[in-house]
């Protein structure tokens, strides 16, 4: 069965460089072991990998170990869902890319929410 994205259509890739997903395939799809829901698939701002980090979870520092080299302003990356609702609700929501953000989020966060935060492309030139 194909996992839908927030819009109902296809789930899109997130990112494959950053290689993300909590099943490292570069989607923001899980598994029952996936007990932090890592299915929004945001990019990342400044403030939000400040707020990330003071709450424990550091996304910036390379960890070599687990082939991880940190995140920069601008990555696409799988968020928990929670961590995006509680940066949400702190003002430092980092914004969504709709097409790679799984359908299960909308449990947590309202499609109207979602699309206030939507990652829309600027136009080449």
């Amino acid at each position: 069965m194909t996992a839908m994205n927030v819009l109902g259509t296809p789930l899109q890739a997130c990112s494959f460089d950053p290689l993300t997903g909590f099943l490292r395939d570069g989607c923001c799809t899980a598994d029952e072991h996936d007990r932090g829901t890592h299915l929004v698939c945001a990019r990342v701002t400044p403030e939000f990998l400040a707020f990330s980090q003071a709450r424990g979870n550091d996304l910036v520092t390379p960890r070599p170990q687990w082939r991880f080299a940190g995140l920069r302003p601008g990555d696409r990356w799988c968020l928990c869902a929670s961590r995006w609702l509680e940066a949400h609700d702190a003002g430092v929501a980092p914004p969504v890319v709709l097409e790679a953000t799984h359908a299960l989020v909308l449990r947590l966060v309202p499609l109207d929410t979602l699309r206030a935060h939507a990652w829309v492309p600027r136009p080449a030139g």
